[in-house]
């Protein structure tokens, strides 16, 4: 049954999406928190509290566990953490993140990614901004093009296939590897992650972090992709065994990246730090302010849609089983 909206208890993280903030805080009873740590929230508000928005991470298991009546949590992002989403799951907690508005935002990305990584555009404009061009002349030719690339997409979801429509755009084929082999595409498929390497010089993961993408990108796909190789990530960090990458841009196993994720986020390795043929970004695949509060709506929305309808919006997919309500 549909609920009085304002009598329903929601933790809300401090410095959370501001649109999801404003929301929750019109929408809900909202019960801010500093960081995920229980004993920072009353004994009397716990035990009140039926939803969480959250960036889930391990450090929030505590807390769910913490909240005898938490019955939804709203993710931000398309991305998850596997351990408490499934701590939160093995507990019939349903778990929300926000898939499909942030696609086109985070492809566009991907494709600056690589064109940065190929053509050098940051570097070229500080040869500018330093004045360069005009004490030394014009900036040196680029090693590096996208011309005759061959595109090789781990991981052919929503984002991968957004990927792979600008990549045809730009004149260059397109193949894939996936779990499995996708219907509504027509670009050649490979069954091993090694064999799409083997077949092009470019590779872009999309794939989410998880114990089975872990590191699956090691240096025997870096030395399959080659010398003329070019790795974006826009995934995950973990997808990347970063100290393989660091070898084989050093020695030439392949020739550059383009990096929007790292494994120990915010920290990024010295060694990238200090490479000309790596174009590094802070994690902004999506970090627009038209993005961010299509992103922060849903988080809202599958509050709303759960506590008014009885079932979520945009349920992880180890949480579909959980997505409708069961009577009570």
């Amino acid at each position: 049954m549909p609920q009085n909206l304002k009598a329903v208890s929601v933790a809300l993280p401090a410095r959370f999406n501001w649109r999801a903030s404003e929301r929750i805080e019109a929408e809900f009873a909202a019960v801010p928190f500093d960081k995920p740590d229980p004993a920072l929230i009353p004994a009397e508000r716990r035990g009140e509290i039926r939803a969480l928005a959250a960036w889930l991470s391990p450090d929030y298991i505590p807390l769910i566990d913490a909240l005898p009546k938490l019955e939804i949590i709203a993710n931000f992002g398309v991305g998850y953490d596997p351990a408490s989403t499934l701590h939160a799951v093995a507990k019939g907690i349903p778990v929300t993140h926000t898939p499909n508005v942030l696609d086109e935002e985070v492809a566009d990305t991907a494709l600056a990614l690589l064109l940065n990584a190929t053509r050098e555009f940051w570097p070229a404009e500080q040869w500018l901004r330093q004045g360069k061009w005009e004490s030394e002349g014009n900036y040196p030719l680029t090693p590096l093009t996208l011309r005759e690339r061959t595109v090789g997409i781990y991981g052919l979801g929503r984002i991968g296939k957004a990927i792979a429509r600008r990549v045809e755009a730009f004149g260059l084929p397109v193949h894939y590897y996936n779990r499995s082999k996708a219907a509504d595409v027509a670009y050649p498929y490979h069954a091993t992650l090694e064999d799409l390497a083997s077949a092009v010089d470019t590779l872009i993961c999309v794939v989410p972090g998880t114990p089975e993408t872990r590191h699956t990108v090691d240096a025997k796909i870096l030395k399959a992709l080659g010398p003329n190789g070019v790795l974006v990530n826009i995934g995950r960090g973990t997808v990347v065994d970063e100290q393989a990458l660091i070898a084989a841009l050093k020695d030439g196993v392949i020739a550059a990246a383009g990096l929007d994720v790292f494994e120990d986020e915010p920290h990024v390795p010295a060694e990238l730090i200090a490479m000309k043929n790596v174009c590094l970004m802070p994690h902004v695949g999506s970090a627009s302010r038209h993005t961010r509060a299509m992103m922060g709506d849903l988080v809202a929305d599958n509050l709303v849609s759960w506590f008014s309808n009885g079932e979520t919006v945009t349920a992880v997919p180890e949480a579909r089983h959980l997505a409708k309500r069961t009577a009570q």
